[in-house]
Formats: C-alpha cells, sequence, structure tokens
C-alpha cells in the first residue's frame, strides 16, 4: 500500500497492537516501505473507536496511526484464531518472522512459542511497566516528576503534557529496535527477544537529558520553571492585542539583539552592572530571567503582534507566536509542506496527511489510508497462508476470522 517503495520494502510485521506506543511503530515501519498487517479481535480492539471521532463516531486518531496497514480482524480467544497468528507470524520469508505487541502475557504468542515455529523470528513487546504490570503515559509520567515542574511556576499542584510524548518516543524507540534485530538477523541467521517498557522509555530519556542525574549528583531536584526555558533566556511575552509570543535568546547575540529590538541595551547593562551579572553567559541570563523579563515586557506591551513579528524578523532572535491547531490548519502551512499530501480516507474524508517527516533523496515517504477492521482478512489469509476461498468463507462463518459488515 506503500505509495513509494521505501528502503524496507520486502519487511513484512505482523502487529497485534492497540492505542499509541505500538502503533506508531507499525506505522512508521509502513511509512518507510514495510509490509504491515494489524491484527485485531472480530469488532475491532478498544481503540477503534478513540477520539478524536467523526460527527458519524469515526476514529481520526484510530485511522491516523494505523495509515497503510493491511486489516486481519481474528477471534484470539478461539485456538483457531491463535494459530492464525501463529502462522502469519512465522510463515517462511527473508522478510517475515516479525512481530509486533503491546498484548502481552500471552504465551501462545510469547517469543519462545513462535521460536520453535521459526527460529530467526523477531518479536517486540512493549510494556507498561519493566515488571509487566500495566502502566500507560499518564501514569508512567506521574510517577516520574515531570508533571511536578509542568505548568505555572507558582502553581502547588501538578500539570500533565498533553503530548503523550513517552508512547510516541517508545513507537519510535520499537521501530528502530525492529530494523536494528533485523539488520542483525541480516547478519548473523538469529532471531530476538526485544521487550521495551514504557517506563523506561521515560526513565532513560529523563536520565540522558540530566533531570535523574542533577538529583544524583546534585543532590536537589529541578525547580518549576513555568514557561522559562531552563538554563538560558527564553520566555513568553504578550502583545498590546493579546497575541502570546515565545522568545528564546540563546546565545550572546541572540539577547544583545533582543536588548536592541527593545530598546534596553542600556538598562540590560546597567542591571548587569549592578548584579554584579555576567549576560555573556546563559547561566546569568537565566539566574536573573525575572528582572530582564520585567525590563523587555513593556515593549513587548507597547507593540501590536505584527509589529513585534516584523521587529524580531529583522534580529536574530529564536521567536514564534503561540497558535492553535485551527490556526495552522487555515495558515495554508500543511500546502506547502512537501510531508503533507492528500489522502481519502475512507469513514473519514479528505484531508491533508504526513508522511513520514524525513525525506530521502528529497521524497517523504507515505502510504495509503487505513483500512476498516478486517478490511484485508482474506487478502491477507490468502495472499501469505494460501487459504482457499472456501476454507476463507469457513473460518468467518465459524467466527474465528472477522470482515467488514455491509
Amino acid at each position: 500500500m506503500n505509495q513509494t517503495l521505501g528502503p524496507l520494502s520486502g519487511l513484512r510485521i505482523v502487529e497485534v497492537s492497540s492505542f499509541v506506543a505500538a502503533p506508531l511503530c507499525g506505522l512508521t515501519l509502513s511509512q518507510l516501505g514495510a509490509e504491515v498487517i494489524r491484527i485485531d479481535p472480530i469488532g475491532g480492539a478498544s481503540d477503534y473507536k478513540r477520539w478524536p471521532v467523526t460527527d458519524n463516531g469515526e476514529s481520526i486518531y484510530w485511522t491516523g496511526l494505523n495509515k497503510g496497514k493491511r486489516s486481519l480482524s481474528v477471534d484470539m480467544r478461539a485456538e483457531r484464531g491463535q494459530e492464525l497468528i501463529r502462522q502469519l507470524v512465522t510463515a517462511p520469508g527473508p522478510g517475515g518472522g516479525i512481530l509486533v505487541t503491546n498484548a502481552g502475557g500471552r504465551t501462545w504468542m510469547g517469543h519462545d512459542s513462535l521460536a520453535q515455529l521459526r527460529s530467526d523470528v523477531i518479536t517486540l513487546e512493549v510494556l507498561g511497566r519493566r515488571d509487566g504490570s500495566p502502566g500507560v503515559d499518564y501514569t508512567v509520567n506521574a510517577a516520574l516528576g515531570f508533571p511536578q515542574i509542568t505548568g505555572p511556576a507558582d502553581y502547588a499542584g501538578v500539570v500533565n503534557h498533553a503530548l503523550p510524548a513517552w508512547d510516541v518516543a517508545c513507537g519510535l524507540y520499537a521501530a528502530l529496535s525492529i530494523t536494528a534485530a533485523v539488520r542483525q538477523r541480516d547478519s548473523t541467521g538469529h532471531g530476538t527477544q526485544i521487550t521495551l517498557p514504557l517506563e523506561d522509555v521515560a526513565l532513560a530519556t529523563a536520565g540522558t537529558l540530566g533531570y535523574l542525574t542533577e538529583v544524583q549528583v546534585n543532590g536537589r531536584s529541578r525547580e518549576s520553571g513555568g514557561n522559562a526555558v531552563y538554563g538560558t533566556y527564553g520566555i513568553d511575552f504578550v502583545s498590546n492585542d493579546n497575541d502570546r509570543f515565545m522568545i528564546v535568546a540563546l546565545t550572546t547575540r541572540h539577547f544583545r539583539d533582543l536588548a536592541s529590538v527593545t530598546g534596553t541595551a542600556a538598562a540590560v547593562d546597567a542591571v548587569e552592572a549592578a548584579l554584579g551579572a555576567d549576560f555573556s553567559t546563559e547561566a546569568d541570563r537565566y539566574r536573573h530571567r525575572e528582572v530582564l523579563t520585567a525590563l523587555f515586557s513593556h515593549w513587548f506591551r507597547e507593540h501590536s503582534a505584527a509589529e513585534i513579528t516584523a521587529a524580531l524578523d529583522q534580529s536574530s532572535v529564536l521567536f514564534e507566536r503561540y497558535r492553535s491547531f485551527e490556526e495552522v490548519v487555515k495558515s495554508g502551512e500543511l500546502e506547502n509542506n512537501p510531508m503533507f499530501s492528500a489522502l481519502d480516507q475512507p469513514r473519514i474524508g479528505s484531508y491533508l496527511a504526513a508522511a513520514n517527516p524525513a525525506s530521502f533523496d528529497g521524497t517523504h515517504l507515505s502510504t495509503g489510508p487505513a483500512s476498516e477492521v478486517g478490511g484485508d482478512s482474506v487478502a491477507v489469509l490468502t495472499d501469505i497462508l494460501g487459504t482457499t476461498a472456501d476454507h476463507a468463507s469457513t473460518l468467518i462463518a465459524d467466527g474465528v476470522v472477522g470482515v467488514p459488515a455491509n
């Protein structure tokens, strides 16, 4: 279903999944050229109708994460259904033998069980927590510490982020892990059992970015800074027509240009001398951010968004006006970005859909639309397992395999 032959063409991934991380893994691999077969229970998994939905109740969320995949619907509680899945995962061929799932705890679908049928099988299981207990993005995030430093600096409560960051990172780690395991199999002939806990993705990221390390080394946690950018100068300002801008001055040049644009260079120099600070350093710009923000805010409050944009465009200052999703769509930006192309998604409508954000030799690799649950059931069984039309009809009649209702 890929519109452009991608670098992973020839791979076949069986995906038994739901929600974000595992489906995003499959979507990413599909965009890169792999054949991805998503298997759902008959009628769809628990995410099949997840919000946002259209006025008719069709899930925009589900179709977005499952573009380009073939859909097979199976009764996973029935032994015959389980055996079909095992056969699909372990079907012969150099590009097959790959399973991605977040539906753990099923011995019949475990790595050891599948390896008895295909010794070089690659399995990746997304877990919530590393001990196998349940966990989702928001519970993992709550246990990590980010909600305590998110939101207004003077707010005593906790603030969840709107973006499921750990799900997204986990899905991309999963796709990378699959490609690495395939590379290893090509070199050695050996399969791989991969486990990827969402909890560990979050912990690894927090550790790499220093959130956990500074506690171990310095003995204290990072404070809540509101919209301030930690360790440098960056904060939001409001114009006189109530638009809001994010301003970031990472370098000395950025900072001096900001002072120049706002007409505060002399005042900034005086504050620097009075405080004994050195505003050529990020550390001092961050330490004294409140007094600097007070100086700059007056200029922003006296100018309109258009005037602010025009002035900052002539400087090196990093800035952007805050926009809503609606403003982004109405701006024409999607039409002018080659990553987006028109997609006619059955049950949803026509819209501009994103391809893979990386371009390969100038091309963004994309997929076709998402199938309806069970929409490819017969074709998948026929193409991969050689199932006859009569046998497929029997499986459907017996409730082992599902197809869309007429």
